[in-house]
């Protein structure tokens, strides 16, 4: 399994000298799987890239998952070239919550009067399937939903292959429990000895005493979930906007010290844009 990063900041893209490190584009996660299928979790606009650069390769056939659909998860969609092709297979999973299907979920990002292009030029072969409970299989690799602690609320994903367990856990509020949302508790089980689990961790301590129920995390909490579950590899995620690079690393090495005082082999870093894991 491959894991590539294509945006990892939250609420809304940013760019500047202080963002080059971790970059500014909002979520967009790319796995290729053993038989070499393309796995894309969320259109935010890191999606953008990727589109290109599947273009360049020639690939033509992908399964997109959704967390949810708030705006910065969505809003690269219309700018993901492949999606105007007649050549393109796309497989939407993901579940509604407040809409009454995945396709009108993702539709209304290219409703007038916010974009030019109706979603009905898209020309692309697109089908859906809702991922809400039930796992999903693609050949070797298996996607099992978990529903997260966030307003409306959302989706995070397992996904296993041959042994190798990936968790996707971004939009997760582990300190309070939205409607719908599960317990800390759940979480550490569902993370269980994971070999790589990305957490959203947006906000620190300090912020989060004014951002409760906003639906994101303090990276102590995210951290505390990676030790108590005993996962390999801890990834924090969705960087708040304002969130530099000199910052992220700080965080980074708040999270390293907090680590070695457990005495655990826990691995921890900033995901950043351009990052590939192999598992």
């Amino acid at each position: 399994m491959i894991i590539r990063c294509w945006g990892a900041r939250g609420s809304i893209p940013v760019c500047g000298p202080e963002y080059l490190r971790y970059g500014g584009d909002t979520t967009c996660m790319e796995i290729r799987t053993r038989e070499d299928e393309i796995i894309i979790i969320d259109a935010g606009t890191g999606i953008r890239r990727l589109g290109n650069r599947l273009l360049e390769e020639g690939r033509s056939r992908y399964h997109l998952f959704f967390t949810h659909s708030h705006w910065d998860h969505i809003m690269g969609f219309p700018f993901f070239r492949p999606i105007y092709r007649k050549e393109t297979s796309l497989r939407m999973y993901g579940c509604p919550f407040t809409q009454d299907s995945v396709r009108k979920m993702i539709s209304k990002v290219m409703t007038a009067p916010n974009f030019p292009v109706d979603f009905a030029d898209v020309q692309a072969e697109i089908t859906y399937q809702e991922a809400c409970k039930d796992n999903v299989a693609i050949k070797s690799l298996t996607v099992t939903p978990i529903v997260t602690s966030h307003p409306n609320p959302g989706i995070g994903y397992k996904l296993v292959e041959e042994g190798r367990c990936f968790v996707f856990l971004t939009d997760n509020e582990l300190a309070f429990k939205h409607p719908g949302g599960l317990d800390f508790e759940d979480y550490a089980g569902f993370c269980a000895r994971a070999d790589l689990l990305i957490h959203d961790a947006e906000f620190s301590e300090e912020e989060y005493r004014t951002k409760k129920t906003w639906g994101h995390s303090a990276y102590q909490d995210a951290l505390r979930l990676s030790l108590e579950a005993r996962v390999k590899q801890f990834g924090l995620f969705h960087h708040n906007q304002d969130r530099t690079d000199a910052a992220v690393e700080e965080i980074v090495q708040d999270c390293r010290r907090v680590i070695a005082r457990h005495g655990s082999p826990l691995e921890c870093f900033a995901v950043h844009e351009g990052m590939e894991i192999h598992l």
